[in-house]
């Protein structure tokens, strides 16, 4: 992928050695409640440890992170957003390896928008504790990892995906301000990594919309078609942590309650966005959490929890169509909804399929293939409209 303008930046990274240090001197104070109940809050999931296929891809990875959110702790940009900021692109030359950050200043602006501090970004990325990898449903080649916290969520793409992310980068951050409570997921970094003089890998970093995850029972991936849609569950009693598509579905709904005509709107205004982009085959991800009883209600809600909400975009114009909603105070806020009986994670992933010739090709062999059945590749226009109706049918 070419890189750009202006010309990328190169420089020495500084080492994360004493981020290491500080984590595992963290990690020896924690106390064996902590440790237990951290466990229990993974199973299903698996620490990529010494001796795994991705074990040193991993350590490249947090090493590079590292020292990438460091030069944006000690230069963080300031000022008015400038086309500069979508448009840097910072090397870092480590010993074995280079990891380049793209459009680093736009994507600090985008954490920092989140209330999300660089320092804590920095400590669950960095070395200190390894990776988590889940057994994935994907079709794709891509490789995914967690960090130890489940906070962020880390995902190979291939450089074309990359060049459509970044070319509606801009876009992407104006409608999350014009829509502060956008379904869209959060995206916080892109970035290139190339081990000795190999091949520029490239990988993403975005909140996590299943967490925080204790309490979750079902994971699900939608995309409102039927071929391909169904995994095989996991066996009874089993710690896998799969996440089931469409036909996995069937038969079941998602009770919002008042908050269904709220999360209506919010699909059509994300979908059109999308839309206007020319992207398809993005994810509606789904997962369903019983509240507790003292949960429940609207007057228990004033008594355990309090609501909030974010500021967008203050014009006249643009507040009526912002669809804003008092948000729970809790982790991830924005991908929680709460229905009477079950808390709700949402959000919408994958945005970085362009409906080009190569996906005019696919959708024509489909056509041909899988007569009369619903399937992914279809123009976005028709995508975003059958994804609404599978949300307006399965919801009350």
């Amino acid at each position: 992928m070419a890189a750009p303008s202006p010309g990328p930046r190169e420089i020495l990274a500084p080492s994360p050695e004493a981020g290491r240090r500080a984590a595992a001197s963290s990690s020896g104070h924690r106390g064996l409640l902590w440790r237990l109940r951290d466990k229990q809050c993974r199973l299903g999931l698996f620490e990529i440890g010494p001796g795994h296929e991705l074990h040193q891809v991993m350590c490249l990875m947090q090493a590079g992170l590292w020292a990438a959110t460091q030069v944006s702790m000690d230069h963080p940009p300031t000022g008015l957003p400038t086309e500069e900021d979508f448009s840097e692109v910072l090397t870092q030359v480590h010993e074995g390896f280079e990891l380049g950050t793209l459009a680093g200043p736009a994507f600090a602006r985008l954490r920092r928008s989140l209330g999300l501090a660089e320092e804590d970004y920095q400590a669950a990325l960095g070395p200190g504790r390894p990776y988590l990898q889940f057994l994935s449903t994907s079709k794709s080649k891509a490789s995914f990892f967690l960090s130890h916290d489940q906070r962020f969520f880390l995902k190979t793409l291939r450089g074309r995906e990359v060049q459509a992310l970044l070319a509606h980068l801009p876009r992407y951050v104006h409608h999350l301000q014009r829509h502060p409570h956008s379904l869209l997921a959060r995206l916080l970094g892109v970035h290139s990594l190339r081990v000795a003089r190999g091949k520029k890998k490239y990988f993403i970093v975005m909140q996590s919309v299943f967490y925080p995850a204790g309490r979750i029972s079902e994971r699900y991936d939608i995309k409102g078609c039927e071929v391909s849609r169904w995994v095989e569950p996991a066996p009874e009693g089993s710690l896998l942590v799969l996440v089931l598509k469409d036909l996995n579905f069937q038969g079941k709904t998602i009770n919002l309650g008042p908050q269904r005509s709220w999360f209506l709107r919010q699909m059509e205004l994300d979908t059109a966005f999308l839309r206007e982009l020319n992207v398809l085959d993005y994810s509606l991800l789904m997962a369903f959490q019983r509240l507790h009883e003292d949960e429940r209600g609207p007057g228990s809600s004033l008594i355990f929890r309090t609501a909030r909400s974010i500021r967008g975009a203050q014009s006249a114009e643009e507040s009526g169509a912002q669809n804003r909603r008092l948000l729970p105070d809790a982790p991830n806020a924005l991908h929680i909804v709460d229905g009477p009986e079950h808390r709700y994670f949402l959000g919408l992933v994958d945005l970085t399929t362009v409906y080009g010739l190569r996906k005019r090709l696919e959708q024509l062999w489909k056509t041909l293939r899988y007569p009369g059945r619903t399937f992914s590749t279809v123009s976005p226009a028709c995508y975003a409209r059958r994804l609404c109706q599978w949300v307006e049918a399965h919801t009350e």
